[in-house]
């Protein structure tokens, strides 16, 4: 025996978990767990490999540096239990999955995810549909999607969370900050981020006029560099020519999740576990 730490995978998924919620307590309801058992199951991962992994008190929960650096080794491993225990659970996979998306997931994370199923199930047929958040929703109640991923529409508690991610104001690089009405570069009604976007501005009492409706990040991403305007993006998402605008009301961060269809069949629902393996 080398007494080289040993990483249980239930106590890394508590981790990622907390890691992705406000509070042990939150994460707990996440996972059909006390918060006793979460504050557990960390305890005992930090003294396993002697670091410390949360700043917490009573109001907030952040990570250190060296949870960081957990996080990103705590999803490769539960991805990769999660590909194990699918590649020997049954026959192989074979038949088609109709996925919509939204187009920040698909220039974001979604690509890394489609490739890990890619490689297990080489059989499976994919389609794939982008589009504005709300409009899968409704593609996805009418029978047209097996398996959506996007922002968690308002009010729907549906759904499986793959992880939450700030939402960013950026404009033309070397623009200063117009005065009143702000120019907006926005997606186009029923957009959740457009929603979340302008409720924040009403509530700060700042005024606002749409410039440019695109249904595209892409194309809000290009509206903004010709200097049409301000829009929002998600942190990971970057553009050439954009730049972080700093003296905007602040935005809260947006929740993405998977949401199945009811009679979704075996195809569909090996690739939600793989989803949400991929980012716990």
């Amino acid at each position: 025996m080398t007494g080289k730490p040993m990483l249980n995978p239930i106590w890394l998924q508590t981790f990622v978990t907390a890691a992705q919620s406000k509070s042990f307590t939150e994460a707990g309801r996440r996972l059909n767990l006390t918060q006793s058992t979460v504050s557990d199951h960390i305890v005992r991962l930090e003294t396993e490999l002697g670091r410390r992994f949360f700043i917490r008190d009573t109001h907030s929960l952040a990570l250190t540096g060296d949870g960081e650096s957990l996080l990103v080794h705590a999803r490769l491993i539960l991805e990769a239990e999660a590909r194990a225990r699918l590649h020997f659970a049954g026959p192989p996979l074979r038949g088609r999955v109709r996925l919509g998306t939204s187009d920040d997931m698909a220039m974001g994370p979604l690509p890394d995810m489609l490739a890990g199923f890619r490689r297990l199930y080489p059989e499976v047929e994919l389609d794939l549909t982008l589009g504005i958040t709300d409009n899968l929703y409704v593609q996805l109640e009418a029978g047209a999607l097996d398996l959506m991923t996007g922002k968690r529409r308002n009010g729907d508690h549906r759904g499986h969370t793959l992880y939450r991610e700030a939402l960013i104001w950026f404009g033309p690089e070397g623009m200063a900050m117009p005065q009143d009405p702000l120019p907006l570069v926005l997606l186009p009604e029923p957009s959740i981020t457009r929603a979340m976007v302008l409720d924040t501005l009403a509530r700060a009492g700042k005024s606002w006029r749409v410039t440019c409706n695109s249904s595209s990040h892409a194309g809000c991403a290009a509206a903004v560099r010709a200097g049409l305007g301000f829009t929002v993006l998600p942190k990971s998402m970057t553009f050439a020519g954009l730049a972080p605008m700093r003296d905007l009301p602040p935005l809260t961060q947006v929740e993405y999740i998977a949401v199945i269809a009811p009679d979704a069949g075996r195809p569909a629902k090996t690739l939600l576990d793989i989803l949400t393996a991929a980012r716990g």
